[in-house]
Order: structure tokens, then sequence, then C-alpha cells
């Protein structure tokens, strides 16, 4: 450009002297002074003319239109007295930015008129100056103007006028550049050209401004009456939080994040707490996003086969645009150093065409640079702001849908998967946005360095162009690699998780039967295959780190050959500008490929999403509702035919036609599987109706026969979400018998509830879910089965006050197989294979003599045992017996629910979940050496280091040698040959020693995350059950998953690049420092600064990484419990308030992450700017020395490195605060490797005989337990013995302590005092696992796990086909198994879903079986089965297990009449324990039950 530009630049001629070609001519138009003065002077007297042609239409009117009073002109000033007009910042800093061109065209004014120069150009030079500070201070009259007539929007003229501004503006500032660097100006005409250019550089920044103004076109007025409703609504909304900084920061603190300041002092003085975290703005919350989201989302008529993506699309297109501009900007900047190395060097060489020359070099870089630092990180910031938004939307949409979906549908998916969309997929869509735009850029970014490199070597470029071509084709055919081998470990990584978190929900049983090495094994074969893929998928990433980072020298070296080849001079500025573009090269074609993995995973994520959110739906009109409706009938199906599945191909109910009347009890009886529970599903309409009606008239309650309690205390659970109504709820709590259970309790209703209900037990649950239905106060009520898990006082109490007393009058839909009630309904239904066989009073169903005869049969033969024992002691009868009620009035306290802490305060007492721990404060360097060196020692990490440093070396040593040289000394001795192999030689070198780096990295990386996940299966396994009581399983969850998969593959891969930033960091110091020496003097202030800023950051970061991941939790938890109890959910209709909550949680989790990579993009800009400013002062330093002590080659081989100061740096302390934050999992693992474990599993010295116990006499001694230290005594020394082949049954009130002597028994909970000796052996000596796995036990809740019924019945594979089959025939469920396609490899779903609760049971009979123990013990096994399959079970139990111990739990009284002794539990002491004939011949607390049950059915 240089050499026409002296002429044409420099000169104040107003006509062009050459001939003209198109080029010169557009040069001279839009670059010479004189064109350039002309343009600009057009457009203000063009803008002038219009506003006074405009000024004077309005004059004219206004005197046209005088006699009307109320002008339209008036208005303005008329409403002005009553409405308050606000100005935003935007207003203001547009009337400050005019006013300030204004003072500074008149001072460039008065500057030009008072200089001393003769010119004749000078007149017409200060007039020019003039005409603009005169448009600019019209323009500030204009704006004020603009206020007072409360104008939302700016003028069309007005903004085309700084549109156009800006254009000429730019154009001043270019000449102005190309002024300062390459054409010396005669003496004269210095001065004019200096007002010229400083103006120009100073209005530069504003016109940009303005012209960002015209764009938006809003003034920033706002007029109160608009905002006064809003206003209202947001305070009303956000009083009592505080709002984060950014909702109401100004332009200058969100463009240099000023407004994230005060929290992080705040954070940097104490560890920040929750509530300490602002919350969202209002624009980014849940709430908003959610609706945008639904109204964006495609209609039925669009057939969208993406809706997900096209969704996102529609709502985020404007935030996608602008980082894209935003990536566009920083592209521009980035190639600016390159450029000038070319000048510098030649500056130093004395080449230079102006002594300003280096300034105003060193003046261009420091802008350059600050634009790249500033896109740079609002880059970053605003990708990730876009994710966030992208999550909460996703989160909370994927909730409503889950709220919906139909039964088969939520099958087809399951409840894991379901969470990970959540967990995982929105998770990945949200981290894709940072390298969205790192795909299309790529071709730009190499475009322009082929274009750079082809100036500095001409056709030599082709060399490098195939050499990165290779180097993109590998890198995106090792990410397609890298893609399957990641899919592969996901894919494992979901079993493994699938199989742990069914461990945790049934560790119960786990322990009961002796199954950990089972599920051990299992898991462990899960994480075997996850390992070989995450093995593969490191070694793969590796060697893509390993092309990469070699790529540089590598095609440096075949450059250079090449250019010697043709003949091109190499000198120091081409060699240096080549190598730093090859650096920046680098960074494109390392993000590409990463940005492909993410593109490709975001697309598979948004497969599964769009697969989920466009499943099956539940029908809302299957059912017709209606509210309030008059008529006698309540709800009415008919000829309904209904399917689980949405396809409708099985029928799981035919025909059924059902009325009930309102007010009326109904109950529906039929053997197990026989679809009673389906009937009530259908009459929700949570079952696919295939033909027929259904209307239900008035709102419903359901309680399902599984019982689903939320984490939350008693009362929370109660309530539901309605408002406290003290006298209501008292007398909920008494007609469901709640009262002695909760005054047992040491925080009654506030006793916080484990997930799952998991502290109380079976009936205590049942009750409270009987006690939410209540206190609903609904119209229908529809009860599965409520009264299986309580005893028979219980359940008549409940029948009486609650089904008989508080619900009188409302319609009752009751499920049971307690024949005793069935005399007091209205109406009984009888089913058999999903249809109803008969229907009708009980008299008359007896009289028909069907299937409700034989149910009756069934339990007539159980009660005439009853019978007669209450007929023996008619005669004692008379006198009073001490009630059971009575009896248990002074019990102390309770048994089961009493596992709670004692109360330390009121408060904390209560909490049976403990917070979840966090260590605040630094992640403590014993983290750090223990994550080191856990799989090698000091010599892994040592020799990792010292790979390290050898690498950096022999980089240095390549740079050394180009510097050496292409200097001027060498250039007559310059040998080709000898140059170019001696390089080669190097990069070899180099490129072996980074193979062995980064392999060494991964060994070890690999190594100590798979001891890290032995270590803590290992340590959850071993620990006792209390420890799960008082856990919640995502709380282990999260560390089997997310901490685990940190472990796995981010900390190895971040130690990887630190450990290579920090070394390279410290490489760039020596060259500079070397060839500059006063800067030596910043790197201490340099340093201390970014240790102080590190410091500084990491505080806050530290405490928001923390307080992210515990918020995150509660986000999951939540998702999961409310998709398990769905249908509770959805027959209450409780879906708003649990988006609502869902919302809530979702906001808390989001503000921890916004704040978080808000301080990283503060922490970013500050860190990078302060790199920038002492590489630009080097580089000043450089041209103020003299050209005799530095040398121009090293002046290149220093602005190569130093180029990348600011980004090397920020990169090497931010990813060690990043790691720093991962090291969190390191920790969190640590802290669960270490649970106290229960006692050994095998004790070698004390095996037990192989045959134990062989006879099965059991003697208590003095028993007594406490659930943990300094609780009460929940069994208060029982002493008893029980002779072998005796059947004793257990009785007593809910909660009196019987639950736990099995516990005991089996050693899930230690004997605090006295002993259980079983055939002449002290159990407390044995090993857990000889002891359990002799014992045979029928759980209380019946519980199958995911695979098979063979896996199931016989998880270990101890038995032969033939064994199992016969088991399964004397339980019953041959014909059920055998009728399946697949018999013994028939599916199992998760927590057996797929079979009856009745078939669970029996399925359990038929594993004790099969393992045929002398000692049985029974927990109310038989609660959740009809008579029928009761006398079944009964009948097995005597006949196959007549010579062993059994020691059984019943609420039903014929299930212990034919026991030989009865043991009756009051408060955990034995009150009584004889024969049952002995006890029914005097007064006993047993005959006070037996009395009970049978006058149930009379007394009713």
């Amino acid at each position: 450009m240089s050499f026409t530009a002296s002429t044409w630049v420099r000169s104040f001629s107003c006509s062009i002297n050459a001939t003209p070609n198109l080029p010169h001519l557009l040069r001279f138009i839009f670059l010479s002074p004189c064109p350039q003065r002309a343009l600009s002077s057009g457009v203000d007297v063009v803008l002038l003319l219009t506003l006074f042609v405009f000024a004077l239409v309005k004059l004219y009117s206004r005197f046209t239109s005088n006699a009307n009073v109320n002008s339209e002109l008036d208005k303005p000033l008329i409403r002005n007295n009553r409405v308050s007009v606000r100005t935003t910042t935007w207003f203001n800093l547009t009337l400050i930015a005019t006013s300030v061109l204004t003072i500074l065209y008149l001072v460039a004014c008065i500057l030009v008129f008072s200089s001393s120069t003769k010119e004749p150009w000078k007149q017409t030079d200060g007039l020019f100056w003039l005409l603009q500070a005169i448009t600019q201070l019209v323009l500030v009259v204009l704006i004020v103007h603009e206020k007072r007539f409360e104008a939302v929007a700016h003028p069309l003229t007005l903004r085309l006028y700084w549109i156009a501004n800006f254009i000429v503006i730019s154009l001043f500032t270019a000449s102005g550049i190309v002024r300062l660097v390459s054409v010396e100006v005669e003496d004269g005409k210095h001065f004019s050209f200096m007002v010229d250019d400083t103006v120009s550089f100073i209005s530069l920044p504003l016109s940009l401004f303005l012209l960002f103004i015209a764009v938006k076109g809003s003034t920033g007025i706002v007029s109160g009456s608009e905002t006064q409703p809003l206003i209202d609504e947001e305070t009303k909304l956000y009083e009592k939080s505080n709002v984060t900084g950014f909702a109401s920061a100004s332009a200058i603190s969100k463009a240099f994040w000023i407004w994230i300041n005060p929290l992080l002092s705040k954070g940097y003085l104490s560890p920040l707490n929750i509530d300490e975290i602002p919350s969202l703005s209002p624009h980014h919350r849940a709430e908003r996003m959610s609706v945008i989201f639904e109204s964006k989302w495609p209609k039925s008529d669009e057939r969208s086969k993406h809706p997900v993506r096209t969704t996102l699309l529609r709502c985020f297109w404007r935030e996608i645009a602008f980082t894209a501009f935003l990536a566009v900007v920083r592209l521009s900047v980035m190639f600016v150093g390159p450029v000038l190395i070319q000048r510098f060097v030649d500056f130093t060489a004395g080449k230079g065409s102006s002594v300003y020359e280096g300034y105003y070099l060193v003046l261009v870089l420091l802008c350059a640079k600050f634009v790249e630092v500033l896109t740079t990180h609002h880059f970053n910031f605003n990708s990730q702001k876009l994710g966030m938004l992208i999550r909460c939307t996703l989160i909370t949409s994927l909730y409503k849908k889950g709220l919906r979906l139909s039964g088969s549908a939520r099958q087809d998916h399951g409840v894991g998967p379901i969470v990970n969309y959540m967990a995982v997929d929105a998770q990945q869509l949200s981290d894709m946005m940072l390298q969205l735009h790192a795909i299309w850029m790529m071709p730009f970014q190499v475009g322009i360095g082929l274009f750079l490199l082809y100036n500095c070597l001409g056709t030599s470029v082709i060399t490098a162009m195939i050499g990165l071509l290779l180097v993109i084709a590998f890198a995106v055919a090792a990410n397609r690699r890298n893609r399957r081998y990641q899919f592969n470990s996901m894919m494992s990584r979901d079993s493994r998780m699938k199989a742990v978190n069914e461990m945790l929900n049934y560790m119960r049983v786990i322990k009961f039967q002796a199954w950990e090495e089972h599920f051990n094994g299992r898991i462990l074969g899960f994480r075997k295959s996850e390992f070989d893929w995450l093995s593969k998928f490191m070694f793969s990433i590796c060697s893509v780190i390993i092309v990469l980072w070699s790529t540089p020298m590598l095609i440096s070296t075949l450059t250079f050959g090449t250019a010697l080849l043709l003949g091109v001079q190499l000198d120091a500025a081409t060699v240096f500008t080549t190598t730093t573009v090859f650096k920046i090269l680098q960074e494109p074609i390392r993000t590409f490929p990463q940005s492909m993995i993410s593109l490709s995973q975001a697309l598979v994520s948004l497969g599964r999403l769009d697969r989920y959110m466009s499943s099956r739906e539940l029908v809302d009109d299957s059912v017709e509702r209606e509210e309030g409706c008059d008529g006698r009938i309540a709800v009415q199906v008919r000829d309904g035919t209904f399917s689980w599945d949405d396809d409708g191909e099985l029928q799981d109910l035919k025909n059924i036609n059902l009325e009930i009347n309102k007010g009326e009890l109904t109950a529906i009886v039929g053997t197990v599987g026989s679809g009673k529970s389906s009937l009530l599903a259908s009459i929700l309409g949570e079952m696919h109706k295939i033909s027929g009606k259904i209307q239900v008239c008035g709102s419903t309650a359901y309680v399902a026969q599984t019982s689903w309690i939320q984490n939350g205390t008693i009362e929370e659970n109660i309530l539901f979400g309605l408002p406290m109504n003290r006298q209501k709820y008292n007398e909920v709590v008494r007609v469901c018998s709640l009262e002695k259970d909760l005054e047992m309790m040491e925080h009654g209703d506030q006793t916080e509830i484990g997930e799952r209900g998991i502290n109380l037990s079976g009936g205590q649950k049942q009750r409270i879910q009987l006690a939410r239905a209540v206190y609903q106060d609904s119209d229908i009520y529809l009860l599965d089965d409520v009264f299986s898990a309580v005893d028979a006082h219980t359940g008549t109490e409940i029948f009486k006050e609650c089904v008989r007393g508080s619900l009188k009058g409302k319609t009752i839909i009751l499920v049971t197989h307690q024949v005793d009630f069935l005399h007091n309904v209205d109406l009984i239904v009888v089913m058999k294979d999903g249809m109803i066989v008969q229907s009708g009073k009980y008299d008359d169903l007896l009289a028909s003599g069907m299937d409700f005869s034989a149910l009756v049969a069934a339990h007539e033969t159980s009660m005439e045992l009853v019978e007669q024992g209450v007929a023996i002691p008619g005669e004692n009868l008379n006198q009073p017996i001490k009630s059971p009620k009575a009896a248990s009035n002074n019990r102390e306290t309770n048994g089961e629910s009493n596992s709670l802490d004692q109360p330390k305060s009121d408060k904390e007492g209560s909490k049976l979940i403990k917070e979840e721990e966090r260590e605040t404060g630094k992640v403590s360097f014993r983290i750090y050496k223990l994550y080191c060196t856990e799989a090698f020692g000091w010599w892994g990490i040592g020799g990792v280091l010292f790979l390290s440093v050898l690498w950096q070396a022999s980089m240095m040593a390549s740079d050394y040698w180009l510097a050496y040289e292409t200097s001027e000394e060498r250039a007559q001795l310059f040998n080709p040959s000898m140059f170019i192999s001696i390089y080669a030689i190097i990069t070899v070198v180099s490129v072996i020693l980074i193979v062995l780096r980064s392999f060494a990295v991964t060994i070890l990386g690999l190594k100590t995350a798979q001891i890290f996940f032995s270590q803590i299966l290992h340590s959850i396994l071993h620990a006792p059950m209390s420890f799960f009581d008082t856990t919640p399983s995502g709380r282990i969850l999260s560390r089997a998953s997310t901490d685990q998969t940190n472990v796995d593959i981010f900390i190895p891969l971040f130690i990887n690049f630190v450990v290579a930033m920090y070394i390279t960091v410290i490489s760039i110091f020596i060259i500079t420092c070397q060839n500059s020496w006063p800067t030596a003097f910043l790197l201490i202030p340099l340093a201390w600064l970014n240790i102080w800023y590190r410091g500084y950051y990491l505080a806050s970061s530290r405490e928001l990484t923390r307080l992210d991941s515990i918020t995150k939790a509660p986000v999951i938890h939540h998702f999961s419990e409310s998709i398990s109890g769905v249908m509770t959910i959805r027959a209450f209709r409780k879906q708003e308030e649990f988006c609502r909550e869902n919302i809530k949680r979702v906001n808390a989790n989001l503000r921890m992450d916004f704040h978080n990579f808000s301080s990283n993009a503060w922490l970013g800009f500050r860190l990078e700017f302060l790199g920038s400013i002492v590489f630009c002062f080097s580089a000043l330093f450089m041209i103020m020395l003299p050209s005799g002590i530095i040398k121009p080659e090293n002046v290149g081989l220093s602005l190569s490195y130093g180029l990348s100061l600011n980004s090397v740096m920020f990169w090497a302390i931010y990813m060690s605060c990043f790691i720093e934050n991962k090291l969190v999992s390191v920790e969190r693992i640590k802290q669960f490797t270490n649970i106290p474990s229960e006692a050994a599993w095998k004790n070698k010295d004390r095996l037990p005989p192989t045959n134990w116990p062989g006879q099965g006499n059991v003697d208590i001694k003095d028993l007594q337990v406490r659930y943990r230290p300094n609780t009460p005594l929940v069994l208060k020394g029982i002493t008893l013995s029980i002779n072998g082949g005796e059947k004793v049954g257990v009785v007593g009130r809910t909660g009196s302590g019987k639950s736990t002597l099995i516990q005991v028994f089996f050693r899930l909970v230690e004997p605090t005092g006295g002993k259980i000796i079983i055939d002449g052996i002290d159990i407390s000596v044995l090993g857990l696992h000889d002891l359990r796995s002799r014992f045979g036990i029928i759980p209380q809740e019946p519980v199958l796990f995911e695979g098979t019924v063979r896996s199931n019945i016989d998880p270990t594979g101890q038995y032969t086909d033939e064994e199992i089959w016969k088991s399964l025939e004397r339980c019953q469920l041959k014909d059920a198994v055998a009728s399946k396609p697949e018999k013994l490899d028939s599916l199992v779903v998760d927590n057996g879903d797929n079979w009856s609760v009745g078939q669970r049971q029996l399925l359990c009979l038929g594993r004790v079986m099969l393992k045929q123990s002398r000692l049985l013990f029974m927990d109310e096994a038989t609660a959740s089965v009809d008579s029928q399959t009761d006398a079944v079970i009964q009948k097995i139990i005597r006949e196959d297990f007549a010579a062993r111990t059994i020691i059984s739990i019943a609420h039903r009284i014929p299930t212990v009449m034919d026991c030989d002794k009865i043991l009756v539990v009051d408060a955990g002491r034995a009150k009584e324990y004889d024969s049952p004939s002995n006890l029914l011949q005097k007064p006993s607390l047993f005959v006070a039950l037996v009395q009970e049950y049978a006058n149930r059915s009379s007394g009713l």
C-alpha cells in the first residue's frame, strides 16, 4: 500500500494526479483527506436540512391548529405533570457520547484556527470541524428533547446518520493508521494531520457505541405509567430475595464484569453460604424459560422430525447469533500479532519509516490484544449463559413431560434413563454451546493463516496446507473413534449405575440374603467393560494430543524444507511469523475435533430427548371427569377394555361394566394377579383405554399398594401442599391411628422421613399415605389394599374410625383381601383374569357359589381356629381384660421408628438425613498428594514432570536454532541442508518426548481411577445398614457417577494440560526476559497479581462449585421421586405444585452455575489483560533499547513466544482452578472410602459346622438393642428359648419392636446387651455371611431385581433348573412362569413392576424353598395376598417346612393360630410367650387381640 500512499494519504489536494485505475480511484475517494471531509460534511448537511424541514412542518402545524387547545403538541407537556419519566443507562450514555463528540470537535476547531501554520487549507479545515461540532450540538438538543416527548425510539433519520457517521469516522481512522505506520509527513502539514488522527482515534469508540444505539433503536426512556404494573410485579416477587447484580448492571459493568465484585469480595472474606448467593435475574429464571419453550414447540401440523432442536433454535437464535458475532470479531483481531512481527523485526533492524513507528506498532498491538481479550471472554460468558438457559429450559420441560407420561412409556424409558435425560443429556447440550461456533469458524481461521503464510513463503505454503489437512483428517477420524468408545463406555456406565442404584434401593434384602458378593461381582463386571472402553477412549485421546501438540514443529520442518528447495530466502521475520501462525492454527485444529465430538454427542442427546419428548402421554379425556355434578352415580365404567400397553395388543382388563353410587363403599376382591389394582388405575385414567366409557364424578384421592412417601417431615407428607388446619389435621391423625406412633417419635410429626420412607415400618408408611388422602378431603377414595401392612387391631380401628367414620358419605373403592370387612360393604366386585366375574352384596354372592365363595371358604377355615380359641375361655371373658390399648399406653418408646438420633436441639434431632458434609476452604495439599501418588507413589508424578520439562526444552531448542540460523551474521555462512537436518532431529526428539509424556499421564490416571472405584465399592458394600438409613441414595449415586467420571476422565486430562501450560509460561518468561531485560522487573508484580487474583477468585469459585453440586442433587432427587410417585401425584391433581417445586430447585441450582462462570469470565478478562499489558511493555522495551543490544532475530523469537503469553497464562491459572474444583470429587469419594464397616463377612477362626443350624434350637438371653449410641433401647431385655422345629408367631402392635427382633438375628443391628445362641453357637462370633446365608427369610416387602425369573430366584446360580422348577411348583408359580414364552428367562423389570405384588411375594417364598434352611423368618409375609393365596402359602409352609424352626411376624390372627408358641411383644418387652391354647385360657394381651379380630366381622 505504501508505494502510492505517500501521494494521496498526505495530500490536501482535491484532484487525483495519476491516470485513475479503479483501485487507485477508490483509495483516493475513501482515504484521502479532501474527499473524506467532503463526504463527512455532506452527511452532516443532509441531517441538518432534514431536521430543519421537520421543525418547519411542526411549527406550521402548531400555528394552524392554534384554536384547538387540546392540541396533540401540548399532550406531552400536560402529561408530564402527571407521570414520572425514567431514563435508563442507555439514554444517559447516548447523551454523554454526543456531548463528548461536540466538545472534541470544538477543541479541534479551536486548535486548527489557532495553529501557526500558514497553509491555505487551514480555514477550510477549521470550518469543517466547526460544522461537525454544530451538528453534534444539534443532536444533543434533539436527544434532550426526546426525553421531554417521551420518545421510546430514536427517529429513523438520526439512526441512519449514526450509521453513516461511523463509516466515515472508520475511514478517517484507517487513513490515520496508514499515515502513522508508513508515511513521513512534511513538517508543515504535521500539525494538521496530528489533530486529524487524534480526533478520529478518540471518536471511533464513541461512534461505535452510537452505531450500537442506532441498531438497537430504543432511547432508553421509560414512562412511569407503562412500567408501574411491571415494577410492582417485580418488587412483589423479589423483595425478599437478593437478585443478582447482573439484572440491574450498567453496560460498562456488564462489559467488564464489575457487577460480580460484591459477591467475590464477600466470598474472599468468608466461605460463601447458600443464602448469600443472589438469585437469577428474572429473565433467566426457569419459570419464564419453560413457558417460552412450550410456546415455541412445533404444532402438530408441522410434523417436525426433530422437535427439541427446532424449539431450542426458535427460543435462542438471538443468543446464538450474538455469540457468533463475538467469535468473528475475535477471529479478526487474532492475526494482528503475527502480521506485526515483520514490522517489529524491520524496525529494530533500522528499516523503519519514521522514528515514532515503533510506538504506533506497540499501540496497535495493545488495542488488538484488548479487543481480543474482551471478545474472548464475552464469547465464553455468553456461550455458557446460553448453555445454562438451555439446561434450565430442558429440565423443567422434561419434568413436566415426566408427569404426563403414559404407563408403558414410563416403563419403556425407565426411571433411571429418564433421570439421565435430565442429568446427562441436558448437561451435554449446555456444554456444547461453547464449541458450537468452532465448527464453522475453523475453515476461516485456517484460510486466513494460510494466506498469511503465502505472503511470507510463497508456494511452499502448499506443504503446510497438505500437512494441516492431514492433521485435520486424522483428528476427525480419531474423534469418530473416540465417540464410539465414549458411547460404549457410557452404555456400560449406565448399566453399572443401574446395578448400583438397585443395590442401594434393596440393600436390606441383599444383607438379609448375604448376596453382597454376588452384587459386587455384578457391578465389577459392568465396571470392567466400562473400564475397557474407557481405557481405549483415553489412549485414543492421548494419540490426538500427541499429533496436535507435535503439529507446529512437524509442519514447520516440512514447510521450511520445501521453502529451501524452492529457493525462498528465510530471514528472522519470515521464520517467526510462520511459527507464530502455526501456533495460532493449533487452536482451531485442537478445538475442531473436540467440537465435532460435542456436536455428535449433542445430536445423540437431542435424538434421545426427541424420543422422550414425543413419547405417548396419558390421554386426559379417556376419563370423563366432572366436578360437583348432581345425580347418584359417582363412578361408571361401560364396556371398558383397558391395557397397560399403549398399542393395546394385550388386554389387561376386558368387558368391564361397573356402576358405583355416590357415598357407597365398594370392595374389589379376587386372587393375586386378577387385575384389582389395574381396575383402580383404569378409573384414574392411568391405563390405555381401548374401548368403552368411564365417567368419574368429583375429585379423586388414591392410596397406592406400595407406599410412596416423600423425603420430608411427616407433617409435610400428610398436608401434601395444602395449608395447615390444625383441628382437621389432628382429626386425620387420630382416625388413621397415627397418634401413638407420633407420640413415640422423638419429634412427633416433625420427624424427617428418609427417602422412600426408609425409617418407617410398612404399616406406618401405609397409614401416612392414608392420612394424606383423608386430609385432601376428596369426593372419591380409591384405596389399594390399605389394610395389608397393619395389624388386626389397627386395621379394625382404621376401618371403623376412618373408612366408616370420617369418610362416611364419601364414595370409597377399596381393594382388599380382608374377607371379614366384606359384610359391611355396599357392593362387592369379584375379579378374575382381568374380568369382573361377580358383583353384588355379600350374602347374594355367597349364595351364587362361584369364585367369591372359594375366597370366603379359605377365610372361614382360618377363622375356625380363632373361633375355637375364643370359645374355650368363655368363663374368663367376664373378667375385665387389660385391653391392648391400656397395655400399650404405658410403653416408653416405639420400635422401628425410633431409629432416630437423640436430639441435640429440637431442630437438629429431627433430621434423620444428615445435611451433606461439605469441606470448606482450600482443597488441601493432602488431596493432591492422594491423587497423584495413589497409583505409583512419587515416582509416577516425578517422571511425568521430568518428561514435561525435557519436552519444553526441546521446543525451545528448535526456536533458538531458528533464531541463530536466520541472523544477519549467519546469512553469508547459511547452509540449508545442515539447517534443516538439525531442525528435523530436534523435532523428532520432541515428538518422542511428547509420546512418552502423554502415555505416562494416561496410564497414571487410569490406574488411579480404578483404585478409587474399588475402594468406594468395597467400603459401601461393607457399610452397616444404619449408614444406608441415614444417607440418601442420591448422595452415594452422585459419587458413583459424576465424581467417578471426574476421576476417570477429567482430572487426568487436565493435569496433563496444566503441567504443560505452567512449563510453557516459564519458558515464555525466560525467552522474553533474555531479550528485553527490563521486563524482568514487571514479572514480579505480574506473578504476584496472578497469584493474588487466583486466590481471590478461588475462594468464591470453590464454594460456588461445591454449592453447585450440593444443589444439583435435590433437583435429581425430586425428579426421580416424582417419576416414581407419578400415579399418586396425578390422582390428587398435584402436577402444578410439583412443577413449581421443580422450578424452585432448578433456579436454586442455576444461580450457582451462573455466578460460577461469571466469576470465571471476571478472572479471565483481568488476567489476560494484565498479561497483554506486560507483553506490550516488553515489546516497548525492545523498541527503546539500542539496536546494538537487541538483535532483530531475537525480537522475532520473543514476539512469537510473547504473543501467546496472555492466553497461556490465563489457561494455566484457570485450569489449575478447574482441577482444584474437580479434585473436590476425589475428596468426596475419599469421604466414602472410610465408612466404618460392619463385622467381618467371614471369620476364619469361627466357621460354623456345614450343617449348622442342624436342630434349629434358639436361646435368647436378656437381649437389648438400640439403633444408635445414646438413643433409647428398642428391645429391653428379651429372654426366651425356642426348640428345634417349633413354629413361633410373633404378634404385637405396630412399632412394638417385632421387626427389630428379626434384624438382630441377622445382625443388621448388633445387640447392645445379651446374646442369641443357636444350636450352641453364639451368633455374635460368626462371620456375617456364615450367619446370614444359613437362615431363610421372607421379608416384609417382596423385592425383585431387574433380570430374569431365574436370576431372581437363584442369583448366585447354585441350583439346577430342575430344582428351580420344583420350588416354583411348590409356591404355585409354575403355571404363571411356564405360560410365558421365555420360561425361566422371562423378564423381570426394575422393582418387579411387571408382576403383581402377590406374585412377587410367592417368588420370594420360592427363594426360601430353594435355600432349605433349618431356620426360617417371615416378616408379615402374607400381608399383600388374598385369603385364598394366603391359605395356599400357609399350607406350603406347613407341609414343606414341617421340620424347620419358623419365627413369623403376623398381623392376621389366623396365620399364627396354628403356631406352637406365640410371643406377644409390647414396647420392646416379651410380655407373653406360650402356646395359643394356654394363652387363650387366661386373660392376656393375646386374648384381647383374638377377640378383636373375631369381633371384627360381626361388630363392624
